[in-house]
């Protein structure tokens, strides 16, 4: 099986483990310490949260520049309810705003920033209903 680990500074370990557990997600204290948190988001796919030193430890270039968005992070969903269910949660627990809801009808998607700026994404698609209308392997 082939795992993901997706590494992201944050600036308060302690504030993001709130968050990311009140989204739901578990956290690997076996992977933990005092400079990293290890979220859990399924079996192959970790968040490891990394305090501003311990990041800085493992780059060979500059970090990206506070307000900058590198890169986006896209979570399926098994649906409409559960995209806006993380979205309210993420906004109720110290995420922003990032952009609107997109509605194709056949895909379904909202975003948001964590406390640390990451833009998270959260899409559900249904797959026969994309294809018919040309957006998926047409």
């Amino acid at each position: 099986m082939r795992m993901i680990f997706v590494n992201l500074p944050v600036s308060d370990l302690e504030a993001s483990r709130t968050f990311f557990t009140s989204l739901g997600f578990s956290l690997n204290p076996e992977f933990s310490d005092e400079g990293t948190t290890c979220v859990v988001l399924e079996e192959n796919v970790i968040v490891l949260l990394h305090a501003p030193e311990k990041w800085k430890g493992f780059l060979h270039s500059q970090p990206a520049a506070p307000g900058t968005t590198e890169v986006m992070l896209a979570l399926s969903a098994s649906g409409r309810e559960e995209c806006d269910d993380l979205r309210a949660r993420a906004l109720a627990n110290g995420g922003s705003e990032y952009a609107p809801a997109m509605d194709f009808g056949w895909m379904y998607g909202v975003s948001f920033r964590d406390p640390d700026g990451h833009v998270w994404e959260v899409n559900w698609m249904d797959v026969e209903a994309a294809r018919q209308a040309g957006g998926v392997g047409a």
